[in-house]
């Protein structure tokens, strides 16, 4: 887990990681976009970088981070991707909304872990503020969206290695 203290990308541990022979789709959220859109380009960028091909990664976009669970299983299915990536933001507000939000969309993808065979990687922002958000999406805490693609291609590399 990242912290303040701790950012995956910090590690050497991606230099290992060989994304070229493997099938990736991106769902993102449009409800805060203003950071969803750089978790996916972080998320993309950090994908090629680590050798996958542009044409193997699918995006497709979703009202919100709740619909993020529907738009999983939908790609999954219809794609067939060897990781899929969820993307979201939601800001703390003034209503119980954020909890329920929070508690369903993480509960979705943990039950597409529990269920399926394809790792859908948790990319969700669930912070108090906006600043905290900007924070995590390019700014002094790093970029979550690179973090969730090598998660994403080191789950790939664990699936293969119980096939």
């Amino acid at each position: 887990m990242a912290t303040e203290y701790h950012l995956l990308s910090d590690n050497n541990l991606t230099s290992v990681l060989d994304a070229s022979a493997m099938k990736f789709a991106i769902v993102v959220s449009e409800w805060n976009s203003e950071i969803t859109l750089k978790l996916k380009e972080g998320a993309q960028n950090e994908l090629i970088k680590q050798g996958a091909k542009p044409e193997n990664i699918t995006v497709a976009f979703v009202p919100g981070s709740f619909e993020l669970i529907y738009g999983a299983k939908r790609i999954i299915e219809s794609v067939r991707p060897n990781a899929i990536i969820g993307l979201g933001c939601v800001i703390k507000g003034d209503t119980p909304h954020f909890d329920y939000v929070c508690s369903g969309v993480t509960q979705g993808f943990a039950q597409l872990n529990a269920d399926g065979d394809v790792p859908c990687i948790f990319g969700v922002l669930t912070t108090n503020t906006l600043e905290q958000s900007l924070d995590r999406a390019g700014g002094k805490l790093g970029n979550k969206g690179e973090e969730a693609a090598i998660t994403a291609i080191k789950m790939v590399q664990f699936a293969c290695k119980f096939k």
